[in-house]
């Protein structure tokens, strides 16, 4: 990246929160062995992007792509929380990945060289999502 943070501002670290891992019922191993290598491979593909980045713009860019998915993930498994429990199912996976998701996305913005961009970005979006819908 060329803009002027140094390489130390721009580290990224993601992990999964004891909260979540706790929140598992006890034979949650083979769960919270899938959260961590889920954060291990979204924290390594975003550090291959953010590194790969002419800017911090454009790293934001990627960060905004990787909190849209989040958020996207995080809906879909607070909408099996109603149905788990419709079945009599128990919800505690569901609600441990929706939380795994809305973690995720907290750490990202507790980056502060990423968060004001990744702002930015989302707001550039959301103007230019307006406009072309607006122009059809």
């Amino acid at each position: 990246m060329t803009d002027d943070a140094s390489e130390t501002d721009r580290e990224l670290s993601l992990g999964v929160p004891r909260g979540v891992l706790e929140s598992l019922p006890e034979d949650g191993d083979n769960a919270a062995a899938d959260m961590k290598q889920a954060v291990a491979g979204l924290e390594g593909s975003l550090e291959d992007a953010i590194d790969s980045a002419d800017s911090e713009a454009e790293a934001a860019s990627y960060a905004v792509d990787v909190v849209e998915h989040l958020e996207d993930r995080m809906e879909t498994y607070d909408g099996f929380v109603p149905e788990l429990r419709a079945w009599g199912q128990s919800p505690i996976y569901a609600i441990a990945w929706r939380n795994l998701y809305a973690e995720l996305i907290a750490q990202i913005y507790e980056h502060d060289w990423l968060a004001a961009h990744i702002d930015r970005e989302r707001n550039y979006r959301l103007v230019e999502d307006g406009i072309r819908f607006g122009d059809r």
